[in-house]
């Protein structure tokens, strides 16, 4: 299944009562700098501290009461974790995390403080999708994808109609959206809804240099995999290679992908944390890493930047201060 915009619409009145409406905030030291006007949609702010809550929440409560029951399973760097097990949690549901064991310790602790049971796996030599699956098998629970699923994507979406509902508030229009990208559910998300409610406005993704699949997938049409799994600061953005399903409707909405290095997303966490007094993870702060980089022109324009997570380790925010 694809979803659709009215998909992303009946994903907003299922979130409603959950899930916080995060703010899209300016701020006059970024648009000097940058030599444009920038809103940051901040996710940072949304309960469990990312996106993630949104597409987890979706997801879970579209289930029936007796799939619920039999558990949730879900495999993450961390954020969808948390949201996977927050939801869980609201449903009275348990909920099994196959997570890296180097996930940062802020993810592992959330999870697992969210009444989450933790399976680790090492990254570089281990399938976290096969574990997945055999839990899956083994226990009868539903597997909610942290990307390549119909409804998670439908929840991601709701980011994109509340940025259109507040710009159309403000009586603007933004010329582009800055998503950061992994496996490409929240973009295709955003991007069904601004392709519905603000059409002349172009998304493009962000992801990190040394996994830039997204970028060379829409390149040449086909889905292509990053030559390795380790190896980036942006934990939350080391998929393997794009969803399926969200690598369909990339394809029609995405204007185009970036890229940016690690010292750029180091940086771009310590502007954030200096200037904004925003605390933002490096994989959520790509498309403010692209900004001050230089590798989009803001200059005239007015620019969405999705900063789409906020849990970083006090050890990487350190050395992003450092860097910065």
């Amino acid at each position: 299944m694809t979803p659709t915009i009215d998909d992303v619409r009946a994903a907003a009145e299922r979130i409603r009562p959950e899930a916080v409406r995060t703010p899209l905030l300016t701020n006059p030291a970024l648009d000097a700098l940058v030599g444009g006007r920038v809103l940051l949609k901040c996710e940072t702010l949304q309960r469990t501290g990312s996106f993630k809550f949104r597409g987890a929440y979706n997801a879970i409560a579209a289930l029936s009461e007796a799939e619920r029951a039999r558990g949730i399973v879900a495999c993450s760097s961390g954020n969808h974790a948390q949201g996977v097990a927050a939801a869980a949690a609201l449903f009275g549901v348990p909920a099994t995390i196959v997570m890296p064991d180097e996930a940062p310790q802020a993810k592992l602790d959330g999870t697992r403080r969210l009444g989450a049971t933790v399976v680790t796996y090492r990254r570089a030599d281990q399938d976290r999708d096969a574990m997945a699956n055999a839990i899956v098998a083994e226990t009868g629970a539903r597997l909610v994808h942290p990307y390549n699923d119909p409804m998670v994507i439908a929840g991601q979406g709701t980011i994109g109609l509340e940025i259109a509902e507040a710009l159309a508030e403000r009586g603007e229009q933004a010329d582009a959206v800055l998503v950061p990208c992994g496996g490409g559910g929240m973009s295709a998300g955003i991007g069904l809804a601004i392709r519905a409610l603000a059409p002349a406005t172009a998304v493009h993704l962000v992801e990190p240099e040394d996994f830039d699949d997204y970028g060379r997938s829409l390149a040449v049409g086909t889905v292509l995999a990053n030559p390795r799994s380790v190896g980036s600061v942006c934990d939350a953005l080391m998929a393997a290679q794009p969803g399926a399903i969200g690598f369909a409707i990339n394809r029609q909405t995405a204007a185009g992908a970036l890229s940016v290095s690690d010292d750029d997303a180091l940086r771009a966490v310590a502007f954030a944390f200096r200037t904004l007094k925003l605390v933002v993870e490096p994989g959520g702060a790509v498309g403010l890493a692209a900004l001050l980089a230089g590798r989009f022109d803001a200059r005239g324009r007015t620019v969405v930047v999705v900063l789409s997570g906020g849990n970083i380790d006090p050890a990487v925010l350190t050395k992003a201060l450092a860097t910065g």
